[in-house]
Formats: C-alpha cells, sequence, structure tokens
C-alpha cells in the first residue's frame, strides 16, 4: 500500500531556522530518502516551495475562483512529502518517524486510495 509522508510545519509562529540548523536538516532528508531508496520503499519525495509561490482554487457560489499565495487564514504549511510503499500503515508510520523535523514541524502520514 501507499502512503504520502506529509511534512508540515507552523512557519508563521516558529522564529526562523538559522542557516546552519536548515542545512542540517536538508542534509538528514538527504540521508533519510538514500535509506528510503535502499530498502525499496521511495516512489517520489519532493520539497515544495512556500505558499506565496502556490495557488488555490475554490468553488464559492458555483464560480471557480484562484486566489494566489500567502494564505494568511493557513496556520500550518505543507513543506514537502515521501509517497512510499509499505506493508502496513505501522511500517510507514515508522518511517516517518525518521524523517528530520525543525521546532515545531511534524509528519501526517495519509493512506492512498487504491483502485
Amino acid at each position: 500500500m501507499r502512503y504520502m509522508l506529509l511534512i508540515c510545519s507552523d512557519d508563521k509562529a516558529a522564529p526562523p531556522t538559522p542557516r546552519a540548523e536548515m542545512e542540517a536538516i536538508v542534509q538528514g532528508h538527504r540521508r533519510f530518502a538514500d535509506e528510503l531508496q535502499a530498502a525499496g520503499k521511495m516512489v517520489v519525495g519532493e520539497r515544495l516551495r512556500p505558499d506565496g509561490d502556490a495557488s488555490r482554487i475554490r468553488v464559492k457560489a458555483g464560480q471557480r475562483q484562484v486566489m494566489d499565495g500567502p494564505f494568511t487564514e493557513t496556520k500550518e504549511a505543507l513543506g514537502g512529502f515521501y509517497l512510499i510503499e509499505c506493508d502496513t500503515k505501522q511500517e510507514a508510520v515508522e518511517w516517518a518517524k525518521k524523517i528530520p523535523l525543525r521546532e515545531g514541524g511534524f509528519i501526517e502520514v495519509r493512506p492512498i486510495w487504491q483502485m
């Protein structure tokens, strides 16, 4: 079964991450991706650009509306993801526990609907 490991943080409440710490986190992600790859679990993983570069499409009164970021009403931001293949949700959770995080960050583990 496939699982999305969603990497999230509260960017608006957290203090800026010092450059050295951010570089260590990025290196940690490289090692984590290598470990996933070696174990045959990795499907894909990507870091996302900030919400200021994003757009949202909503339906309001039957019409589609496009909003460009940043999105001030959003408390937590999606910063990246890994799509992995695991036998059980618990296995996916164990992989998620290894993902490098900055203070205030969290990982959401989501099973993928399979047709």
